[in-house]
């Protein structure tokens, strides 16, 4: 399955009629959402999602869309208990504003996309497809964002392709803040740190937002402002994540990285430049993207990869996040501290392949570590059939 994400640019009157029928989609969750609790208080159960169903019909949407409305309300509320019991804490749906309200589902029919995109009830929309669609149309989903602007995304069954011969090298990634990325080969990704280029802008415009009457006119052209410079920050960001991700599944055969709970870490330090450095959604892409290449995408056990010496094993337990060189006082080994940890990121997904450094005496233990590390990892595409070590 992949994902198809067009810019569409509907009229003043499409754009009337569609605003509407995300007004009436909204109208149409709250009301349901609170049908689910007042039935919970006076029952002690939820409703059935059939019930639901009966009730959205001849609400003035498209009948699907009507149902796929049901159907995210009854899901929302059951997800609810289903990761409670798992012990994950998760709080009760919320009732949705005009503002959150940001899309409108069609999981079968009611489109058609040639030339122009025609939908029930809008008519014919202009679309920019800056790309061909490969595959079957499953769904469409019309998105509205911040800023005003309208996407068309369309869920797509792929046919099945034979990857691609890729002869390239492993490596391992090593992500960083001062740092994007460092590579065991020793090459360095800058970090662009595309939020701090916007940071003194986003400042004025957000002060001049906090200045404007609520409910004016002059507060909706500010907020759109303010929405419109967070969409340049995330264009930027996205933008630069495909081409090193690209770039990266083309050139080398197995890419090995981190599994970070980038999500915990950003709650405890750092979190505005981790979250501008959008760690979890280059792992993201390389993921999807490594199928197509013949590349294949390892997630490994972050512990100590930056403490412990690449070449002799050594762990290190007293730096800190300023010491920058990794200096062992077993082997002697001295380098850049990315660097090493880049190399053990390696060492534990591919023991014995070439830019690990770990040395012939130890070997046999690093393999050993690495098959309990295996029930840990995330492990995507079958890397279990090229992790076999050399002699």
């Amino acid at each position: 399955m992949r994902a198809y994400r067009f810019r569409i640019y509907p009229s003043k009157k499409q754009e009337e009629l569609l605003n509407k029928h995300l007004w009436l989609a909204k109208e149409l969750w709250n009301e349901l959402l609170e049908h689910c609790k007042q039935t919970y208080e006076d029952f002690g159960y939820f409703p059935t999602k059939n019930t639901l169903q009966l009730m959205v019909k001849n609400y003035g949407l498209y009948s699907q869309t009507q149902q796929e409305t049901a159907h995210r309300v009854y899901n929302a509320v059951i997800n609810v208990f289903k990761m409670r019991k798992k012990g994950v804490k998760r709080g009760f749906p919320r009732f949705k504003s005009f503002d959150r309200m940001k899309s409108l589902n069609y999981p079968q029919s009611g489109f058609w996309l040639e030339k122009k995109l025609k939908i029930t009830p809008f008519g014919e929309l202009t679309i920019k497809k800056h790309r061909e669609v490969k595959g079957r149309i499953k769904t469409l989903t019309l998105k509205r964002e911040a800023s005003g602007k309208w996407f068309a995304i369309f869920c797509v069954e792929t046919p099945k392709e034979i990857p691609k011969e890729n002869k390239g090298e492993a490596v391992g990634i090593d992500l960083g803040l001062k740092t994007f990325a460092t590579l065991s080969d020793g090459e360095v990704i800058n970090n662009p740190r595309h939020f701090k280029r916007y940071e003194e802008r986003l400042a004025l415009v957000q002060r001049e937002l906090s200045k404007k009457k609520k409910r004016s006119t002059n507060r909706k052209r500010a907020k759109i402002r303010v929405a419109k410079l967070y969409e340049k920050v995330a264009d930027c960001r996205r933008d630069f994540l495909h081409k090193i991700s690209t770039e990266l599944v083309n050139d080398y055969s197995i890419i090995v990285l981190e599994k970070l709970a980038s999500q915990e870490m950003s709650e405890e330090n750092y979190g505005k430049q981790i979250n501008d450095a959008g760690w979890n959604m280059f792992a993201n892409m390389l993921a999807y993207k490594a199928e197509g290449a013949g590349c294949s995408v390892v997630f490994v056990n972050p512990k100590n990869t930056s403490k412990m010496c690449s070449r002799c094993r050594n762990v290190r337990n007293d730096l800190t996040l300023q010491d920058r060189t990794y200096a062992c006082p077993e082997c002697g080994l001295s380098t850049d501290r990315d660097l090493n940890a880049a190399r053990n990121i390696l060492t534990r997904a591919t023991p014995g392949q070439g830019g690990s450094n770990a040395c012939n005496s130890l070997l046999e233990r690093d393999a050993a570590e690495a098959a309990s590390m295996k029930q840990e990892a995330h492990i995507l595409y079958g890397w279990e059939h090229v992790t076999k070590p050399t002699p």
